[in-house]
């Protein structure tokens, strides 16, 4: 069973053993960032530094002539990942034996949203989301687009992993986030995350619905929420709080929209890839799922792209959904995180990848080689090495 973890190019440029080191872990593929969110990590064995802080959104190569003109365009990362940062640890980690797809992500950008507002996101309360671009704009939607298809397709990757291909909602971990004191629940945070930009309430008057009025109805529904009320659980909650009819005509003006964009971004990266190219998106099997395993319909998606990565934190019964859909050459990677501080469970990853691919997993993702600890890793070489097939 393939193995792949994630590793950020400050892991390995600068620490002449961290490419070995990742290849002796048993997996055969790393998964590298091109294009990544604002982050704070740890380097817990890095001989020249602890502490990596990424003020902002950016990419870690240098960009091509493609962004000249655009208002819209992706930002050059600080001295966290200087010049080609992903090319210099792709060249490592090839050399460790390791094949290199990118890891890019896409609609998760603060620093976008503070220098273009009205790109953002925004609530029925009037709030903007400036983590969360609005995937219905046609600028930002040719900006995700055109970032997709040059991150995803960088020299020597064999393949690509998009994250946040979809809508962002209001949960984030943004900074010092201070937003779990009331729980929304399934059914809030989807009435948190409708957009009410103008391509949003356009695109809800297409649906037959007045935008404004809309607005007012979440604001209505959403109080007795803020009162301390429980949550009414899942979209048959969202149905009872809107009504069916109003409900359903949100999903499909938000469904569209992911869906078309997810489209689009994967025809583009395959015109701009070679042959036999992989192209991958993080996801969820429940379309009105936010975030960064937007959600999808799996049929759809895996008409669309060659597979997909499935977050399995809470159990591999995410994947399923899936693995009813695959054809022999689809991927469903299951991913597990393996940092104990992080909530994640090394001790327990041959079993937990087994459980997967009895309900369909062809392959598994770590999360992450740079951020575990010497303890982790030494466990993850351990479960591995029982998996077999890697």
């Amino acid at each position: 069973m393939k193995a792949s973890t994630f590793v950020y190019p400050w892991d390995v440029n600068g620490d002449p053993e961290a490419a070995e080191r990742i290849a002796a872990l048993g997996v055969r593929q790393a998964t590298l960032a091109a294009a990544y969110h604002s982050t704070r990590a740890l380097t817990p064995r890095h001989p020249r530094h602890r502490i990596v802080t990424a003020e902002h959104a950016a990419v870690l190569y240098p960009t091509d002539d493609r962004w000249k003109g655009q208002a819209l365009r992706p930002y050059a990362a600080g001295d966290w990942a200087p010049g080609d940062a992903f090319g210099e640890a792709a060249a490592a980690l090839a050399a460790a034996g390791l094949e290199v797809h990118t890891w890019v992500v896409l609609a998760h950008n603060s620093r976008l949203g503070a220098d273009h507002p009205d790109t953002s996101v925004v609530n029925a309360y009037g709030d903007r989301y400036p983590w969360a671009p609005c995937i219905a704009q046609p600028a930002t939607r040719a900006y995700l687009v055109d970032l997709a298809a040059e991150a995803a397709v960088r020299p020597g990757a064999r393949g690509t992993e998009l994250e946040s291909l979809g809508w962002y909602g209001l949960q984030h971990l943004h900074a010092h986030d201070k937003t779990g004191g009331v729980g929304l629940g399934d059914a809030g945070q989807y009435l948190m995350a409708l957009c009410f930009c103008p391509a949003c309430q356009e695109g809800y008057g297409r649906q037959g619905l007045d935008a404004d009025e809309l607005a007012a109805a979440v604001r209505t529904v959403l109080e007795p929420v803020w009162q301390g009320a429980p949550d009414d659980g899942g979209w048959a909650g969202v149905e009872k709080l809107l009504g069916e009819e109003t409900a359903a005509a949100t999903r499909a003006w938000r469904d569209d929209t992911a869906r078309t964009l997810q489209e689009t971004a994967v025809t583009a990266v395959r015109a701009a890839a070679p042959e036999g190219f992989q192209v991958l998106l993080h996801a969820d099997p429940v379309t009105y799922h936010v975030g960064a395993n937007p959600g999808v319909d799996p049929a759809h998606i895996l008409s669309v792209a060659d597979g997909v990565v499935v977050p399995c934190a809470g159990g591999p019964g995410l994947l399923t959904p899936f693995a009813e859909h695959r054809r022999d050459d689809t991927v469903i990677a299951a991913n597990f995180g393996v940092v104990s501080g992080m909530g994640g469970s090394p001790g327990t990853l041959a079993a937990d990848a087994a459980r997967a691919r009895e309900l369909g997993a062809t392959e598994v993702r770590l999360y992450h080689a740079g951020l575990a600890s010497d303890g982790d890793l030494e466990t993850v070489r351990s479960e591995l090495a029982g998996l077999g097939d890697r």
